[in-house]
């Protein structure tokens, strides 16, 4: 709707923040939010990084329990994909932890499960699903094509997250 949506993990809210920069709660009890992804239907979800992804309806008046994973000890991050899925990674204390993809109906299946700490993603203008990965200070961003091998195209300290520009630019 053109309105800016921003998490609050000090506070469990998500604010909306008007064109004149005023900021108003959309929805509050998320918990640690950190993580936020609008589904086509408008409705938005939200990753608590102790342990589980909300659904919020469209107008922020009911939330529910959308999946619960392991706790995070950064932050959730979310994509929605081209597939209409939602994409989620969370860095745990484990060697190795999963990026997930979610049907609609709360169906869950685990992508990948050999990344070191899967933090940002999102996906090209081709849908190709990207990750970053940042583990032990070496960082990259790895194209991920569905039923390929992951490569790097980006590497560098302190990488956390990606999005694409309309044009198609890695940021």
């Amino acid at each position: 709707s053109g309105v800016l949506h921003v998490s609050s993990r000090y506070d469990g809210v998500v604010y909306r923040v008007r064109d004149d920069g005023r900021t108003e709660p959309f929805v509050s009890e998320l918990g640690v939010a950190c993580g936020l992804a609008f589904a086509p239907d408008g409705s938005l979800f939200v990753g608590d990084r102790s342990g589980t992804v909300h659904h919020v309806s469209a107008d922020g008046l009911r939330t529910a329990v959308f999946a619960t994973l392991p706790a995070s000890v950064a932050a959730y991050h979310l994509a929605m994909g081209p597939d209409d899925r939602l994409y989620v990674t969370g860095p745990t204390l484990a060697t190795h932890d999963a990026v997930y993809c979610f049907e609609a109906s709360g169906r869950q299946e685990v992508l990948d499960r050999s990344f070191g700490r899967p933090q940002g993603l999102g996906f090209d203008a081709h849908g190709v699903l990207h990750v970053v990965e940042a583990l032990a200070g070496v960082s990259a961003v790895y194209r991920c094509p569905a039923g390929g091998t992951r490569r790097a195209v980006v590497s560098g300290p302190s990488l956390v997250g990606v999005a694409f520009l309309p044009g198609g630019d890695l940021v």
